[in-house]
C-alpha cells in the first residue's frame, strides 16, 4: 500500500520517536501526501483550509498533509491565489500515482471515475464528493477500496456541511432506519422559497440562484432533480443496508410548479419543498424524490434560501433532524477536511473505516407501491352534481377525499376545486385523476401535488 511510513532502522532515536508522536508538531510529524483533483469553488477552497490550517490538521491528524499537487484541466485558467501555480498539473494520473490520499472534486463520471480507480489501485485512499459518481459507479469503487485495503469516503456528496453520511453509516449502524424524509438541493430549496417568500416567478428566481452561484449556468441537474436522485440513492444505499441504484429512485423536479400552484399552497396552510423521500414499507425499499406540500408548521417548511434538512426516523433512536447549509464552497469543504481528517489518521495509526454495508438486500419496491396524498385543483363546471361525480371517480379507484375546498366562480360559470386525498397508494392516485380528468364536468387539471409531513 502507498504510505508515507519511513524505514524506523534508518533514523536516530529521537527521529523514530518523532515520528509516532502527534504532538510534536507539523515539523516533525511524518508526511502524508495529498492530491486535490479539481479547483473550483470547492477544490479551492480544500486547498486553502489545507495550507492555512496546516498546523491544527497536523496535530489532529498524527501527520503533515503535503499538498503534493492540484490537477487541472486548464491550466492557463484564472485561479485563487491561494492555489500554488507551482502545484497545478493537467497529468492527474501522474498526480494520482504519487499521492497517498486523493481529494476527487472534479465532478462527473469521467475522468473521474477511472483516476478514483487508479488512485485505489496505487493504494491510496480517497475522499469525494462526487455524487453522480457514487450514485451510478459507488458499488464498484467500494468492492475495489476494499480489495486494496484502503478508505472511499464521501461526507460532501449529500447535503454539504451537514454531517450526515456518518451518523447514517456508523452513529445508526446499531438501529433499523425506517425512513429518511427531507430537502437535499440547496438550489431547488433556495428557488421555490424566492417563490414563496417574494413572489418571483420559477424563471426569475432560477435566474437569481444563478447570479448568486446556488445554480449553474445549466441548472437542469438542479431543478429537473437529478442531483436530489443521485443523493436520494445514496442515502437509501446507507440507510437500508441495501444497493438502491438511481434507476429505482422515481424523480420529478419542479420545473412544473407554477406561481398559481404556490399560492394555492399558501392558502391552504402549506410551502412547496423539493422532497427526498426514502422509506422501508413491506413491499421494500421506496426511493423517491418530487415537489410536495408540507405544512407550515412543519419544521421542513421552515427551511430557507440554501439550506438542507433532513429526518431520520429509527426504531430506538426515533426521530432525528439534520439542518445546516447544503452547498456552497467554503460548507463543502468542511465537509471534505472532515473526511480527509479520518481518512488520514487511519493511514498514521492502521485500520480503515467501514466497508459497504449491503447485507439486507431487501426488495426494491415499484413506485407505484409509494403510500401518499394528492392534492389536486380542477376546473369544473359549476353546476349541482360536479362534485358527486368526481367523488364517484374517487371511489371507484379506492381513493378517499379528505376535504373539498370551492375557490371562487369565473364570470364563465368555471368554478375552481381544490381536493386533498387520504393516503393511498401511488399508483390508484394517479389512475384517480387520470379518470376525473376525462369527466364532462372537468375542464381542466390545473395541477397535482402530492402531501408529505402531515
Amino acid at each position: 500500500m502507498a504510505g508515507a511510513q519511513t524505514d524506523p532502522s534508518s533514523q536516530t532515536g529521537d527521529q523514530a520517536g518523532a515520528s509516532q508522536r502527534v504532538g510534536d508538531g507539523p515539523t516533525r510529524a511524518p508526511a502524508l501526501r495529498v492530491a486535490v483533483l479539481g479547483a473550483g469553488v470547492v477544490g479551492t477552497q480544500v486547498v486553502r483550509i489545507l495550507v492555512e490550517q496546516a498546523e491544527d490538521l497536523a496535530a489532529r491528524v498524527g501527520a503533515r498533509l503535503e499538498l503534493v499537487g492540484v490537477g487541472v484541466r486548464n491550466l492557463a485558467a484564472d485561479r485563487d491565489p491561494v492555489v500554488d501555480r507551482a502545484l497545478l498539473t493537467d497529468d492527474l494520473s501522474g498526480l494520482v500515482a504519487r499521492a497517498d490520499l486523493v481529494v476527487e472534486l472534479m465532478g462527473g463520471i469521467e475522468p473521474a471515475r477511472t483516476l478514483i480507480l487508479e488512485a485505489i489501485e496505487a493504494g491510496a485512499s480517497v475522499v469525494t464528493a462526487n455524487k453522480a459518481l457514487l450514485a451510478q459507479d459507488g458499488p464498484a469503487l467500494y468492492e475495489a477500496a476494499a480489495a486494496a485495503g484502503v478508505d472511499v469516503y464521501y461526507e460532501a456528496a449529500v447535503a454539504g456541511a451537514i454531517p450526515l453520511v456518518r451518523p447514517l453509516r456508523e452513529s445508526l449502524a446499531g438501529d433499523v432506519v425506517e425512513r429518511v424524509l427531507g430537502i437535499v438541493n440547496g438550489t431547488t430549496n433556495y428557488v421555490l422559497d424566492q417563490m414563496t417568500t417574494r413572489g418571483l416567478g420559477f424563471d426569475e428566481a432560477v435566474a437569481q440562484a444563478q447570479e448568486l452561484g446556488y445554480a449553474e449556468a445549466d441548472p437542469t441537474a438542479d431543478v429537473e432533480g437529478y442531483d436530489a436522485a443521485a443523493k436520494a440513492a445514496i442515502l437509501a444505499s446507507l440507510a437500508f443496508h441495501t444497493r438502491v441504484p438511481l434507476d429505482a429512485v422515481s424523480r420529478e423536479g419542479i420545473t412544473k410548479v407554477t406561481a398559481a400552484d404556490v399560492a394555492a399552497a399558501t392558502e391552504s396552510g402549506h410551502v412547496i419543498k423539493l422532497l427526498a423521500i426514502l422509506e422501508r414499507t413491506e413491499a421494500g425499499i421506496q426511493a423517491r424524490v418530487h415537489p410536495a406540500l408540507v405544512p407550515v408548521g412543519h419544521p421542513l417548511a421552515g427551511v430557507h434560501g440554501a439550506f438542507n434538512a433532513v429526518f431520520v426516523e429509527a426504531a430506538a433512536a426515533g426521530e432525528l433532524m439534520f439542518y445546516g447549509r447544503g452547498a456552497g464552497g467554503a460548507p463543502t469543504a468542511s465537509a471534505v477536511l472532515g473526511d480527509v481528517v479520518s481518512v488520514a489518521r487511519h493511514r498514521v495509526v492502521g485500520g480503515r473505516g467501514p466497508n459497504e454495508s449491503v447485507y439486507a438486500a431487501l426488495p426494491i419496491a415499484p413506485a407505484a407501491e409509494a403510500t401518499t396524498r394528492y392534492q389536486t385543483r380542477l376546473r369544473v363546471t359549476d353546476r349541482p352534481g360536479v362534485l358527486a361525480e368526481v367523488a364517484r371517480a374517487f371511489a371507484a379507484h379506492h381513493v378517499s377525499i379528505e376535504t373539498v375546498r370551492q375557490v371562487g366562480l369565473e364570470a364563465d360559470g368555471v368554478a375552481l376545486l381544490i381536493l386533498t386525498s387520504h393516503a393511498a397508494r401511488e399508483a390508484d392516485l394517479a389512475a384517480t385523476v387520470a379518470a376525473v380528468a376525462d369527466l364532462d364536468v372537468v375542464g381542466a387539471v390545473e395541477s397535482v401535488l402530492r402531501v408529505e409531513g402531515a
